[in-house]
This record gives structure tokens, C-alpha cells and sequence, in this order.
């Protein structure tokens, strides 16, 4: 019998996925480096286990446990260097329904990873799924159906409490909005969400601006997220620590602590613009107000700046940004602290929530903060700052924010690891390692933890060693955990599993033997994490140098 995975992008065809036709050629293909015994995925049918013999079971059992011991006896060698790698999940893992997606294809995947020596995966838990049927009404059950089957394999799961929606950012390949009954009230009360200078509204998230107002049938947000939280813990408790090892706490768009200034969708943004500050509702702009007025500059309090350019503008073309721009007087300094300072607050006050909860189940939190590395290489850097990061050529911006994670215990998880400074358009000023040198050294200094993810989905070994370079260090700032984006069936192409499989291999002993090419061959586009890859005629510009 020839056991098909019916599966959309997301996760493996093998009838689709060139030179990956059967589970019988799979699992020659599905091995540690170095010509080790294979590992093989034994995909199971509905009926009976695919007709593999008793033998052959038992057989792959006993390479089970002959690589889990290989694995401990890694660890204790190099367990000061060892840097565990996670694998993201396919965003549309669970239905609209709340069930677990393609739960035969997922069981296959997850035995795959297994085998590739990767400590876990990582999965978002969606606000518009779970409390999809009214308030403090959660479904679990989808989310159950993978604890258990995680539980199985033997891998670990880093939960993402995802209160933002899916949809409208690069390699978004489903929607899932907030759930229907917050969607009524952002209706009646269209001032719940971040709006730009234009007045244009953004449905990613819910604005900061309204964090301990009770504008959400009686509770405020920061309440309905905790009710949230703590619904999770009830309901996997027994799992907290052991299979689910980190719940990352999502804290803006895409789960990360920003504002959406540069919102891809219907083409308000591309790359490399400046962005937008997102302070135009009418909390955000009470709260400047009133600031300002203490502040004894009631003039100041009006609004947001008058000259700080459009979405795709550069930072000469406005007078905010500009290297001599209002940035830097007094006015900008000032509204800018404002800004950055309240979004500081927005993650306090939700980490606060979170390690009330969580504190004492053994799993670790973690927040996510975004790589914006494009116009880096600026005196304003433009684009840092309309996100709420008040990162200057005179100013640390993340200095603060390591400290406000470090103050509550949580894993600081930082994006565009696996991008060079040489892969970006000399126009934009980008700089992602320098950006990557900057907050590597703000968690040292706040003696934070730092862990680390792609940004783009890239598959090439130029890329997987541009991760490893970053995540040892001799100085005591390396990783100490790092999140792969992506599972899908790309991930399966012999090359790419390959690259994988020696990534891992590599992580897990401290960057030795990491033979990995240094070139792209991914075709991925890179200048940035929200360049989508083309599927238009217009073709998307690469710069490789």
C-alpha cells in the first residue's frame, strides 16, 4: 500500500515533494548526519501500520533508544555549548474548527523531526481559534490532540499565546482573525485597534492604548489575556515543564513586542520603508495628551509629528528622520520616550500576568522581539523607531527592553539570525548583524537569556551557518535556544533535510563539523523577513553579494 499525506503547502506531500515519492524512499532520507544507522519514519494508516512488519517495529525501537543514547551522552559532553533547536509548525496546524490539521501527515512530520536530533517544535496557540465562541469560552482540544502526540515522539513544545491575528505579513498562508465577539466590539468602537496619521485602522492587534480599560464586554485586555493564560495552565498543568518545556507570550503583532508599523497587507508597506507610528487612536492620543500637559507642553500634546514621511518613505525624505531631523530635539526626544516608554509598559504588564501564572510549572517564558535591521546603519534608525524601539546612534533601545524581560524572568527570543549584512541592498542601510552584536550584548548586560529564530524562511547552508556563527559565543552572550522557521514540505527536499539534519547535528555540539555551504541556494528572498517570495509577474529583487 502506498501511504499518500493529503496536505496543502503546509506540511508534506510526498506525492508533490520532488525526490520524496513514498514513506518507503522517506525513510532512507530521514537519518542523522555522517552515515548513522537510519532513523526511519514509520507512518501508521488508519487501518494497520502501513504494513510493516512486527520486526521491522521493533528494529526501529531499538534505533530509537541507541539514538537517544548517543543524544545523552552529547549533552553531557557539551552541555555548556549545546543549543537546542525547535522547529516552527505549520500555521494553519489546527482548523478553524479548533482540531488538530492533518493530524496523519502532522504525526509523520513530527516523527521526522525526531530523527533529525531536534529538541521540539513550536506552535501558536491563536486567540481567534480557542475563544472563538465567546468569551472565557476556550477549545483546547486540538492543542490537546498535539500535546499527547508530541508526548509520544518524544519531543518538547515551546506554546506561543498568540493574541494577535494571522494574516497580512510575509509567509501568512492562512487568516485567522481575532476572535468574532472582540471583532463586534472593534465595530462599535473602531478606536480598539492602532491607527496611523491618516486614520487608517490596523485589526493585527489590540491597541495598547486600552490595556486596563474594561472595553471588552466588562474586562479589559490585559484581563481577557490572562483569563487566557490561565485557562492553558489549567488545562495541560500536567504537561507544563516536562512536554511543554516555554510558553512564549505574544505581546503585538506577530506575537512580538512592537507596534504595527509596517503592515504589509493590501500594500500599505514594503520594504524598505520607514514605516508609520501607530498613535492615532483616541487612548494613545488622551494618554499623549495628558503628558504632555504634565509636562507643561500642552502644544506638544495634539499629536503624534507632523513631518515624519509616509509607509515607504526613507529617512532623508522627511524632516523627522533626516539625519538632523526633529528625532533629535527636544519635541522628538520627548514624544519618543513617550512611545517606546508605553509600549515597555504594554509587556510589562502582560509578562507580569504571565509569570503570575506560570511561575513554578517548570516552563520557561519567553517574548519576542522583532529584527528590525533596515535603515540601521542611520543616525535615526527610522524604521526601530516608528515600531516603538528607541534605538539611536546616541541611544540603546534595547538595553530597556532586556531589562523589562530579565525583571519578570523571560527568555528574550530575537529574530534575523541566519541574515548578512551583504545579502541587503546597500540603499536600505541595513545592518543585521550589527543589529544581532547590539542586543546580543543589551541581554549580557541585563543578564537576560537570549534565544534566537529566522526571519525569513531559508533552507541553504550559507544560511544555517550564519545561525551558528551567532550562537556561540566565549563571552557568556551566546544562545541558548534557537526556533526554525519553518516545517512545510520544503523543509523535506533531500538538500535542504540534509542541511538540517547537519545544523542540528552542528547546534547540538557546540559548531563543530558545521560542513555546511556557504552559499544560498534557496532562491529565498533577502532582503527582509516581509519580502514575500514571488508568486506575481512582477519579479521580487534579490541582492546577494
Amino acid at each position: 500500500m502506498t501511504l499518500t499525506l493529503q496536505s496543502s503547502a503546509s506540511f508534506i506531500n510526498f506525492k508533490e515533494t520532488k525526490g520524496v515519492k513514498t514513506p518507503d524512499e522517506f525513510l532512507g532520507m530521514v537519518s542523522f548526519a555522517q552515515a548513522k544507522p537510519s532513523c526511519r519514519l514509520v507512518a501508521k494508516s488508519s487501518m494497520q501500520e502501513a504494513q510493516l512488519s512486527h520486526e521491522r517495529i521493533m528494529e526501529v525501537r531499538k534505533i530509537e533508544k541507541r539514538e537517544k543514547l548517543h543524544e545523552l551522552t552529547a549533552n553531557h559532553s557539551n552541555s555548556s555549548t549545546r543549543v537546542p533547536v525547535f522547529v516552527m509548525l505549520p500555521l494553519d496546524t489546527m482548523t478553524m474548527g479548533g482540531n488538530l490539521n492533518r493530524p496523519r501527515a502532522m504525526n509523520a512530520s513530527l516523527m521526522a523531526l525526531k530523527s533529525s536530533g531536534a529538541e521540539g517544535v513550536m506552535v501558536d496557540a491563536w486567540w481567534g481559534l480557542v475563544e472563538k465562541d465567546g468569551p472565557l469560552k476556550y477549545n483546547w482540544e486540538g492543542y490537546a490532540e498535539l500535546v499527547k502526540m508530541c508526548q509520544e515522539h518524544g519531543l518538547k513544545l515551546q506554546v506561543v499565546m498568540s493574541f494577535h491575528q494571522c494574516g497580512g505579513n510575509v509567509g501568512d498562508s492562512c487568516s485567522i482573525p481575532l476572535p468574532p465577539w472582540v471583532l463586534e466590539e472593534i465595530s462599535k468602537n473602531p478606536d480598539l485597534v492602532y491607527t496611523d496619521r491618516s486614520g487608517r485602522r490596523n485589526p493585527e492587534y489590540l491597541s495598547l492604548g486600552c490595556d486596563m480599560l474594561p472595553v471588552l464586554k466588562g474586562r479589559t485586555p490585559i484581563q481577557v489575556y490572562t483569563d487566557y493564560m490561565r485557562s492553558f495552565r489549567e488545562r495541560f498543568n500536567d504537561c507544563l515543564g516536562n512536554v511543554i518545556v516555554e510558553i512564549q507570550v505574544g505581546m503585538g503583532p506577530c506575537g512580538e513586542l512592537r507596534y504595527p508599523a509596517y503592515p504589509e497587507s493590501n500594500g500599505t508597506w514594503r520594504f524598505p520603508g520607514i514605516g508609520e507610528f501607530q498613535c492615532y487612536d483616541k487612548y494613545m492620543g488622551a494618554s499623549f495628551a495628558a503628558v504632555a500637559k504634565a509636562a507643561g507642553k500642552d502644544d506638544w500634546g495634539q499629536g503624534g509629528p507632523h513631518d515624519s514621511g509616509q509607509y515607504n518613505q526613507f529617512p532623508e525624505d522627511t524632516g523627522f528622520f533626516q539625519t538632523d531631523g526633529t528625532w533629535n530635539s527636544e519635541y522628538g526626544q520627548f514624544f519618543l520616550e513617550w512611545y517606546s516608554g508605553k509600549l515597555l509598559e504594554h509587556g510589562d504588564r502582560i509578562l507580569a500576568a504571565g509569570e503570575s501564572i506560570y511561575q513554578g510549572t517548570g516552563a520557561k517564558l519567553s517574548g519576542k522581539v522583532a529584527g528590525i535591521h533596515w535603515h540601521y546603519n542611520t543616525r535615526s534608525h527610522a524604521a526601530e523607531l516608528t515600531s516603538g524601539y528607541y534605538n539611536t546612534r546616541h541611544r540603546d533601545g534595547y538595553l530597556p527592553i532586556a531589562r523589562m524581560l530579565a525583571k519578570h524572568g523571560v527568555v528574550m527570543n530575537f529574530t534575523c539570525m541566519e541574515m548578512r549584512d551583504g545579502e541587503q541592498p546597500q540603499s536600505a542601510n541595513c545592518s543585521p548583524e550589527g543589529l544581532v552584536r547590539q542586543v546580543k550584548t543589551a541581554a549580557r548586560t541585563a543578564e537576560v537569556e537570549l534565544a534566537g529564530e529566522n526571519a525569513l524562511e531559508r533552507y541553504d547552508g550559507g544560511a544555517f551557518s550564519q545561525v551558528l556563527a551567532t550562537s556561540m559565543s566565549d563571552s557568556g552572550n551566546g544562545l541558548s535556544a534557537f526556533t526554525f522557521l519553518r516545517m512545510n514540505k520544503r523543509l523535506f527536499e533531500p538538500e535542504n533535510w540534509r542541511n538540517l539534519v547537519q545544523f542540528v547535528k552542528s547546534m547540538s555540539e557546540g559548531g563543530r563539523n558545521a560542513n555546511l555551504p556557504e552559499c544560498d541556494s534557496s532562491r529565498t528572498d533577502l532582503y527582509v523577513r516581509f519580502i514575500k517570495e514571488s508568486h506575481t509577474k512582477k519579479a521580487t529583487e534579490v541582492a546577494v553579494v
